[in-house]
């Protein structure tokens, strides 16, 4: 008998789930850039590390954030063009960083290195702009230098800089966490900060550029602030328009569980925080709701993932990849299809070594951790029409906990294009195995294909990979069958499954 019974409700559409989703980000803090994108302070062209180049090609990610994080809004620029050995060498005042772990930046990777390497990738860049200690000309400059293919000084720049063509860089953030390391403003603060930025870097593509920019301001966690903030962008001073196109947040959990020391009453909490990213959608798509009327302004969480005690700022934010935070992030990635008729991007931290990491090195090794295989078995969902799934299933009460929180032991979503239904199925009990019973509305399942994956079935929760053990974290068949119109399936104890339907 099943223990957990999932509809999938085919023809009750929410929103096509915007590939953005999978989306990624790259901060100048410990081995993330240097040692990680790129070999250390290199002065060659070809200074990029090839084998993540691969392994994030591989992926095909579809949208990679930087420079920061804090790191941008204490960075300039112009210190990260032109010829490598002229540019100056910059306090990071945030973060120790590369494999010396100094809070120093070269600026050997900067605004031309990062384009290229997107290009490389196959992603869409998207750039955070210093609001905090820069201006709005700086910001202003930084467009032209990137997207505008006219005679100008900056233009030029670009081009003697060895790229002829305009890179076209749609997506533009105004800030970063300007509650806290990006200026410690007010919402009401910050809100007059990001209008005048927006008034000059949003008017670019009135006459200079042939596309359109996509302006992202700087939300907070803490709901009040974000109401506050929208207000103020509404207020009567600023007349009707809204010139924003997103707002976002950050959400970090397992700040206090160190993964290979903690029980599986620890890891129900660690599962918990990461679901309540669905109460913070709600609540900060609920306050743009309630002011921009007139307006579709998407939401983003550009920033997620876990982040344990072992991350600090004295060793670049490393921490363990598990197989419980890539039981966090399939969860979370099921929130985000569920919620895709107001989530336009997210970027999970950091792409490679720091945080959350789907992508580690070692001298000369790099190779996909189990948040990789995650993002790799969630791809189909990618710009498909995201639909209505409900799931039935058992909870279990966290232990010693004053708000008396329950973890639903199974997690699903769905999403439909053309003629597939691809579904994916998260246990997230990390102790015993889950019997799933999945039905599709309008689909005779007896005459359909069906082909099902499923990861970490030998995995411990805690267990960590490293260069010798990753391949052992690939998919596996999963034997699905078909019973009185449904399909069956038993999930060991924490792991995801991806079910494909034709």
């Amino acid at each position: 008998m099943a223990n957990a019974r999932i509809t999938v409700h085919t023809a009750a559409d929410i929103d096509r789930i915007e590939p953005e989703v999978h989306g990624h980000f790259s901060e100048h803090l410990g081995r993330c850039v240097y040692e990680g994108l790129w070999t250390s302070d290199s002065t060659d062209e070809d200074g990029y590390r090839e084998e993540v180049v691969s392994l994030l090609s591989d992926l095909e990610i579809p949208v990679l954030r930087w420079p920061g994080g804090c790191f941008a809004d204490d960075y300039h620029w112009e210190d990260g063009i032109g010829p490598q050995e002229d540019r100056p060498r910059r306090r990071n005042l945030f973060w120790a960083q590369g494999p010396e772990e100094l809070p120093e930046e070269s600026n050997a990777f900067g605004t031309d290195e990062f384009l290229e390497l997107c290009e490389r990738i196959g992603t869409e860049p998207y750039l955070a702009a210093n609001v905090g200690s820069g201006d709005p000309q700086e910001a202003t400059d930084w467009v032209e230098y990137c997207n505008y293919d006219g005679d100008t000084e900056l233009a030029d720049r670009r081009r003697e800089n060895g790229r002829e063509e305009p890179y076209g860089v749609k997506y533009w953030g105004l800030g970063n966490e300007n509650w806290g390391c990006g200026g410690q403003m007010t919402p009401e603060q910050y809100a007059r900060e990001y209008r005048r930025y927006a008034t000059y870097v949003g008017t670019m593509d009135n006459l200079m550029l042939d596309h359109e920019l996509e302006l992202i301001a700087c939300g907070f966690e803490g709901h009040e602030w974000n109401r506050r903030f929208m207000e103020e962008i509404a207020s009567e001073a600023w007349g009707a328009e809204f010139p924003l196109d997103h707002l976002t947040l950050h959400h970090y959990y397992g700040r206090t569980m160190n993964v290979s020391e903690a029980d599986e009453d620890q890891y129900d909490q660690l599962l918990v925080e990461a679901l309540e990213m669905e109460d913070h959608i709600e609540r900060i798509a609920a306050a743009i709701n309630a002011v921009a009327t007139t307006r579709d302004i998407g939401v983003i969480i550009d920033e997620w993932g876990t982040w344990h005690p072992e991350a600090t700022a004295d060793n670049g934010l490393e921490q363990p990849g598990t197989v419980l935070d890539a039981l966090s992030a399939a969860a979370v990635l099921d929130i985000f299809n569920h919620h895709s008729d107001v989530v336009t991007m997210s970027n999970i931290a950091q792409t490679v070594n720091v945080l959350q990491c789907l992508v580690e090195t070692d001298e000369d090794d790099a190779w996909a951790r189990p948040t990789y295989r995650v993002f790799d078995l969630y791809a189909p969902h990618k710009g498909s029409e995201a639909v209505q799934t409900s799931v039935e299933a058992p909870s279990r009460e966290l232990a010693d906990d004053a708000e008396d929180r329950e973890l639903p032991l199974v997690g699903a979503s769905a999403s439909v294009d053309d003629d597939e239904t691809y579904v994916t199925v998260t246990n997230l009990d990390c102790r015993e195995t889950q019997t799933i019973d999945v039905t599709l509305e309008g689909i005779d399942l007896e005459s359909s294909s069906i082909e099902a994956e499923l990861l970490f079935a030998d995995q411990d929760p805690d267990l960590e990979v490293d260069a010798d053990n990753a391949d052992e974290f690939t998919a596996e068949e999963l034997d699905v069958s078909v019973d009185s119109g449904s399909l069956i399936a038993e999930l060991p104890a924490s792991t995801v499954a991806g079910i494909s339907i034709e």
